[in-house]
């Protein structure tokens, strides 16, 4: 049985200063009343250069893996030697201009060229608010009318998401597309089912995601089942619990419209866990990835595993966890030998810290998730210590 309490292989690869760093992030991060005001820190100092520095030596360092994806290579060997993949993910949000949208192509196409040619780099991924605008999405989702320029900027944004796409089948490297706000997925869900018939016909290269807080999506994920199988075309799908929850509760009560989110995180869990059982009862159309950073769930699908006879290291199943969180359950995972990948946020620090913040925030309303971290980074300290008494 996997051990998610062993600290030793957890931080094999970290040092003292490491611990120490991670220690005082996690910290600070739990730490709600700063996190809420981060966002206003930063557009004040931001201007003037001013937290650049610091947020490169800390938060950045703890959870990014560079500012390029040459920047990279470190950190993607670093975890390749403990047998952890790496998930390059371009992590620049909140921009919204067309030409940037077209280098935000570029640069996931330039991923899956890495990814090509690294053994270490089984995936890529991209968030489809990299290519459109949100307001375009939205108005999508809503099934309103478009004027004859939205729908020619609507078809652009269709035709970057294939274009990578085709860039995966193309290099046979499976790309993952991230989930959004309710708001504007079902035209990311239409999108994605649509690549899916197109190129996972042999093989599963397009992965959609799926956020298991929502009420429905159990429902949805046996839907797509269905159409897989009876179209004959394989399914990918990345499991997660979601990462958007108090922004969706604050809309739906400000809008006045039913939560779409589980009531309970007991209800998030089963279904969860549901999902994983369906997905290795239907293995035989289906490769996913267990993106989770919840014990019991990563512990409930090495059972299902095990009950239905599939080998640790079945390529059409994979743990992931984010780089920076998590070590306890990818490093002890790997050392098990089973499929395990991190998601290696990387880019410009001033572009990519938005998406610092916004994880940030995600941590303080995961109930118990901060707690975790630092009481394991206290265990290994103190195991440290320990062992530095003996061998004096």
């Amino acid at each position: 049985m996997v051990d998610f309490n062993n600290t030793e292989t957890a931080f094999a690869g970290k040092t003292d200063s490491d611990l120490k760093r991670g220690y005082w992030l996690f910290k600070i991060i739990a730490w709600n009343w700063l996190i809420k005001i981060g966002p206003i820190l930063l557009k004040v100092f931001m201007p003037f250069g001013f937290p650049i520095p610091i947020i490169k030596a800390t938060i950045f360092k703890q959870f990014c893996g560079g500012e390029s994806i040459e920047g990279c290579n470190h950190t993607i060997d670093e975890l390749g030697y403990y047998n952890i993949k790496t998930i390059l993910d371009y992590s620049v949000e909140g921009k919204e201009k067309e030409s940037i949208f077209d280098d935000n192509v570029a640069e996931v196409i330039s991923t899956i060229q890495k990814a090509k040619a690294d053994f270490n780099i089984p995936f890529s991924v991209f968030k489809p608010t990299g290519f459109a605008r949100f307001e375009l999405l939205q108005k999508v989702n809503l099934k309103e009318k478009l004027n004859q320029k939205e729908k020619e900027e609507f078809k652009r944004v269709r035709n970057r998401i294939d274009k990578i796409c085709e860039a995966a089948f193309n290099f046979n490297i499976p790309v993952f597309i991230d989930a959004e706000e309710t708001w504007i997925q079902n035209p990311i869900d239409a999108i994605a089912l649509e690549m899916m018939r197109k190129y996972n016909k042999e093989k599963t290269i397009v992965f959609n995601t799926i956020q298991l807080y929502r009420k429905d999506r159990i429902i949805y994920l046996k839907e797509l089942m269905a159409i897989a199988r009876n179209e004959g075309f394989y399914m990918g799908l990345k499991l997660v619990r979601g990462a958007y929850i108090e922004k969706e509760r604050e809309r739906a009560k400000k809008m006045n419209y039913e939560d779409p989110m589980h009531k309970t995180k007991e209800d998030t869990d089963r279904d969860y866990n549901l999902a994983l059982k369906l997905c290795i009862e239907n293995i035989d159309v289906i490769s996913f990835s267990c993106a989770s950073h919840n014990e019991k769930s990563n512990l409930y699908l090495i059972e299902l595993m095990k009950e239905h006879a599939i080998e640790k290291n079945d390529k059409r199943i994979y743990f992931a966890q984010l780089l920076g969180m998590s070590d306890h359950i990818s490093m002890n995972l790997g050392k098990a030998g089973y499929n395990v990948a991190k998601y290696v946020p990387y880019g410009p620090v001033k572009d990519v810290t938005p998406y610092l913040i916004r994880r940030a925030e995600e941590n303080t309303s995961i109930a118990g998730q901060t707690g975790r971290e630092l009481a394991l980074i206290l265990a290994e300290r103190k195991r440290r210590e320990v062992k530095n008494i003996e061998i004096s």
